[in-house]
């Protein structure tokens, strides 16, 4: 099973997704943005490389926010949720073709890489008493 890190980044209420460009693996598809855990790494340090490949932006991983399993076609994966903070805020994506800060509680009106969904659901259980107009 591949270990894949998901950045949870939470700013004034709103959750960053960001979506897959055309050629891309699910293409098209909204996610928390991350990747695959290298060897050598640690799951901090896989997400903090990831968005500083994926969107060129410095960050710090902090807590994991959930955990969920997804078998895809070629194979299965873990998929880490980890809260985020962003030292810099200028993200330029290489793999993905748009980004949007979007309100928690309106996660379910993207469409979500399968694997995100369940993260999804996980985020706006756990962070609906931080932003009480959060709904499920």
């Amino acid at each position: 099973m591949i270990q894949v890190t998901a950045a949870v980044i939470i700013k004034n209420g709103k959750i960053l997704l960001c979506r897959r460009a055309a050629g891309e693996n699910l293409a098209g598809y909204w996610e928390f943005p991350g990747g695959k855990l290298e060897t050598g790494e640690n799951l901090k340090q896989c997400l903090e490389r990831e968005l500083f490949e994926e969107l060129g932006v410095e960050s710090t991983a902090g807590e994991i926010v959930g955990r969920n399993i997804h078998c895809y076609d070629d194979g299965e994966i873990e998929l880490v949720g980890i809260k985020t903070e962003l030292k810099s805020e200028k993200a330029v994506p290489t793999v993905h073709d748009m980004m949007e800060w979007v309100p928690v509680e309106q996660i379910p009106d993207f469409r979500l890489a399968p694997a995100d969904i369940p993260l999804g659901k996980i985020v706006m259980e756990k962070f609906k008493n931080e932003y009480p107009r959060f709904s499920i």
